[in-house]
């Protein structure tokens, strides 16, 4: 699947929308950008929003963004972000995209791994 301008648009100001009402503690914002599949796992607002509260503190409450150039990983839409951890540890966090039918953007999963360091 091809991603546009416009799709990559509209994939970062999804997850920049979740990130803020992460930020404000808006359970139901929050949910709102997640896949069908994932509200379906998480039932309500507030059991998702306190599973990224407890599992993902990086996306939680990150101290710094930084939004990298859209990928495929295994066939899924992926936007990685740079995240800085509320402990100061570099991760990134990759944003499983994905279309609906109604052709807007949700995030179908969130995985988040470990930057390299690297000495030059």
């Amino acid at each position: 699947m091809k991603v546009t301008d416009n799709d990559a648009i509209t994939i970062r100001s999804l997850i920049e929308h979740q990130l803020a009402a992460f930020q404000k503690d808006d359970a139901q914002g929050a949910f709102d950008g997640a896949s069908p599949a994932i509200q379906g796992q998480f039932v309500t607002p507030e059991y998702f929003i306190q599973m990224v509260k407890i599992s993902y503190p990086a996306v939680y409450r990150p101290r710094s963004v930084f939004f990298e150039k859209i990928t495929t990983i295994q066939g899924n839409i992926t936007q990685p972000v740079l995240l800085l951890a509320p402990d100061g540890v570099p991760l990134r966090a990759l944003y499983f995209m994905q279309k609906q039918p109604d052709n807007t953007w949700r995030i179908n999963g969130c995985f988040l791994v470990s930057v390299e360091s690297k000495e030059v």
